[in-house]
């Protein structure tokens, strides 16, 4: 069956949401989120978009992108690309990291631009990863709480708050958005199942993991299933197909 075609925005900009795939991690280490955020930077000053907010979650990352003097397509082509290939030869590893394609929402007023950046800057929170939003170290809330960024384009924000007071209120404010992103969290959150992955099977990350023995790997899968962890997470974490977890355990 086709692909529809991707719906284009009035006004350039776009919710993307990047992820892994089949839910898998994407990032292992402190390196790989600032690596993206290096490679953000530089893709910036490439293709002239804006960027308005981000996200680095465990399997997932938010932009909240304008597109100026390339299509949107072109650009997350061109930051996926540079990602991945970085990825592979880092973990030594090969074939898919992220979904084939991204996932976007156009936004097309000033409703849908407040409403999609609290979403994005909430999400930590949202996934069990922080207790509140300036606690979780890799989002572009820093750059709207006063540190200073390159990366991060704060005027359109600025433009409807009188300062950063009211911007920071505004992102505390409690909210129903329904926004573009991924199945809801496990009871158990992600950083703790990963520990608890590489707690019971002392692989250092994702790759080690699947390169175990099918008899080790199985015996690993049916431990973690005892612990809590769905079979819908240890796919997401592990980067292991569900059925074959299923068949395992």
């Amino acid at each position: 069956m086709p692909r529809t075609a991707r719906k284009k925005s009035k006004t350039g900009i776009y919710h993307v949401m990047i992820r892994g795939n089949n839910q898998q991690q994407i990032f292992e280490e402190e390196e790989d989120y600032k690596k993206l955020l290096y490679i953000l930077q530089d893709c910036k000053e490439i293709s002239k978009f804006k960027l308005h907010a981000y996200c680095l979650m465990g399997n997932h990352v938010h932009l909240l992108i304008e597109e100026c003097e390339e299509p949107i397509s072109t650009i997350m082509k061109r930051i996926n690309c540079r990602f991945v290939a970085w990825y592979n030869r880092k973990y030594e590893r090969s074939g898919h990291l992220l979904q084939d394609r991204f996932h976007s929402e156009v936004i097309e007023n000033q409703r849908a631009f407040l409403a999609v950046i609290r979403y994005i800057h909430k999400n930590p929170v949202k996934a069990g990863l922080a207790n509140k939003i300036s606690a979780y170290r890799w989002s572009s809330y820093h750059a709207y709480s006063g540190k200073k960024s390159n990366l991060v384009d704060t005027d359109n924000l600025y433009s409807i708050f009188k300062n950063r007071k009211e911007i920071l209120d505004f992102f505390q404010l409690p909210s129903d958005d329904i926004c573009l992103d991924v199945k809801p969290y496990a009871l158990i959150n992600d950083i703790r199942g990963r520990d608890i992955i590489y707690r019971i099977t002392n692989c250092r990350n994702v790759s080690e993991f699947q390169s175990l023995g099918k008899k080790l790997r199985d015996r690993f899968l049916i431990e973690l299933k005892k612990c809590g962890l769905s079979i819908r997470q240890i796919s997401r974490l592990c980067g292991i197909s569900r059925r074959t977890i299923s068949l395992a355990v």
